[in-house]
């Protein structure tokens, strides 16, 4: 027999299906459609989507539906999706057969990348999300490749607070995503070397003192005593070196295969070289460039590939070519530096500025520029106050209306030397290009938008090597990410709430999707299923619409869980 919750389990839900691409295509007629309750097996779970955050995220699945790369070509007029991966579950019925590890009542976070036997699911893409009222858990949440991808909460937190849990997941991953520090262990390295390596005395042999090793060593052009004593002295660990065709003469594509390759080292480097070679990167590959001297160039590099698969750049001058790896700084906010988030007055921007006001240590000082004014007030509103009581500085900058000599003056001005951090929220390759500029030495710049791969953006390779500087990005986030944020909230250290901008009933949510899809909000839009019929509410107008929701709101308007429960009183007592 199954655990069931104490208020009857209905048939019929109303769901947000795609049906295909476009916002036309969401629901029927612009409004959700009744959905069948899937029942679960002796296996399974079903739970009760209590909140849902909507994200950028969806907006992109909306714009490509079957085209975007994770649906992989489904039908969705036939077989439709729902969509919706940050989400606030509690638990309403149990299979029989894992009443010794759930109960009616538990409450969850869902993490969102889901991976089950191999395949890159996704709770929200392939399998169904929250938008709608009841979820269907299996097998691949419940028993995934990772375990389960359920975080539990405590039950006095509140539904937003554990729903958007996901997207601070993904802001904390952000600085959290550290480059190798050794060679893939097992991967191919190629070694690469330009005109006049002969006689720059490199240390081929010490990257073979890292911590991992490679099946396979490519050499291209390596000049003796180099190849000679670099065959001499992985013999005895059974790797493979082969000696590739003379780089003039190489077919990139061949030599990289399917798979790509793992550790790519350029010596003596030079621009067009780095820039043939670059495609040939493995997912989660790394380019070492090895140079004394500036490059002749700059390099054209696809930037999406750095934010979704994790592709790195290091360098250093020689002639220990290990030192790139070793060498290169943490990911996290430079303590006491200067950080500046471009377009960083949206909903996950200041999410980035919360954490780096709110955080021990951090940045001294965070530049915001941005060209929506109302944004930028918010920001203004929100945290300039509360960064002076951490001891720190935020400046908001509006690059549109000050132009752009005075903006680069006025950049300038304060961050002489450049920036430390540079969290790039628009994503624009001639934007990446222009702040990168602006990088100090060991400065890190992290492409935080989800910029398509395939786009490309022309940098000054030769400061990775010579100054250190540093590119990074992230997709998504781990469960350990997820986890860290619960407890971060659970502690008092983090206010997810913070973010929220406006709510709305689950008949809102494609008004709160166009909203996100135009950034008419300041913050996150809050979507709460088990409440049909409350229209997409900012905030700020809560004090006109609902008075007694309103007067739970903190002092300076933020969201709270004591709104919530007002706000769920009213119309859903139920979830209570």
């Amino acid at each position: 027999m199954q655990a069931q919750h104490r208020n009857p389990i209905p048939q019929v839900q109303f769901a947000w299906p795609l049906y295909g691409k476009g916002l036309e295509n969401l629901g029927k007629d612009g409004k959700p459609v009744q959905w069948p309750v899937q029942r679960p097996a002796a296996d399974q779970l079903l739970a009760r989507v209590d909140a849902t955050g909507l994200c950028f995220s969806d907006i992109k699945i909306i714009r490509l539906g079957s085209e975007h790369p994770r649906i992989r070509g489904r039908n969705l007029q036939t077989d439709p999706i729902i969509i919706g991966h940050e989400a606030a579950l509690t638990i309403v019925e149990v299979g029989e057969d894992l009443r010794d590890q759930f109960r009616v009542g538990d409450r969850f976070v869902v993490q969102a990348d889901i991976y089950y036997r191999g395949e890159n699911l996704a709770f929200g893409y392939l399998l169904p999300g929250a938008l709608q009222q009841y979820v269907l858990l299996g097998d691949e949440i419940l028993r995934g490749d990772d375990g389960m991808y359920l975080i539990p909460v405590e039950p006095t937190a509140s539904y937003s607070e554990t729903a958007l849990a996901e997207p601070w997941a993904c802001v904390l991953c952000a600085y959290r995503q550290r480059p190798r520090s050794s060679i893939a262990a097992g991967g191919t390295v190629w070694i690469i070397s330009r005109p006049g390596s002969e006689t720059k005395g490199y240390q081929l042999g010490d990257f073979a003192y890292l911590s991992s090793f490679p099946r396979t060593i490519l050499c291209t052009d390596v000049p003796e005593p180099y190849l000679s004593g670099l065959v001499s002295l992985v013999a005895p660990l059974s790797i493979e070196v082969k000696q590739t065709p003379p780089f003039s003469e190489l077919d990139i594509d061949e030599l990289a295969g399917e798979k790509g390759i793992d550790d790519i080292f350029v010596l003596n480097a030079d621009a067009q070289a780095i820039e043939k070679v670059a495609p040939a990167l493995a997912k989660n590959g790394v380019l070492n460039i090895v140079t004394d001297h500036p490059l002749d160039d700059k390099v054209s590099i696809d930037v999406g590939r750095i934010h979704y698969d994790y592709h790195a750049y290091v360098g250093c001058p020689g002639p220990d070519v290990s030192r790139g790896y070793v060498h290169t700084r943490s990911p996290k906010l430079v303590e006491g530096g200067k950080c500046w988030m471009v377009g960083g007055a949206g909903p996950m921007g200041q999410m980035h500025i919360q954490l780096a006001v709110e955080q021990r240590g951090g940045p001294a000082l965070v530049v915001v520029s941005d060209i929506d004014d109302n944004r930028l007030s918010t920001v203004t509103e929100r945290f300039v106050a509360s960064a002076q009581r951490y001891g720190k500085q935020v400046v908001c900058l509006n690059p549109r209306q000050l132009g752009e000599e005075a903006f680069n003056a006025r950049l300038r001005e304060l961050a002489p030397r450049g920036f430390d951090d540079i969290v790039m929220f628009v994503p624009s390759a001639p934007l990446i290009e222009q702040a990168s500029e602006f990088l100090a030495d060991n400065g890190m710049m992290n492409i935080f938008a989800g910029i398509p791969r395939g786009t490309h953006a022309r940098l000054d390779m030769g400061a990775v090597a010579l100054r250190g500087v540093r590119y990074t990005g992230s997709s998504g986030s781990s469960i350990e990410d997820l986890r860290t944020v619960v407890e971060m909230t659970r502690r008092g250290e983090l206010s997810p709430n913070r973010s929220v901008a406006a709510i709305g009933g689950l008949s809102a949510a494609r008004d709160g999707l166009q909203g996100v899809m135009e950034g008419r909000f300041p913050g996150k839009v809050v979507i709460y299923p088990q409440i049909l019929e409350l229209e997409l509410t900012p905030l700020t107008e809560l004090p006109g619409k609902l008075p007694q929701v309103a007067r739970h709101l903190d002092t300076d308007g933020t969201w709270t869980k004591e709104a919530e429960t007002a706000l769920l009183q009213l119309f859903a007592p139920e979830q209570l």
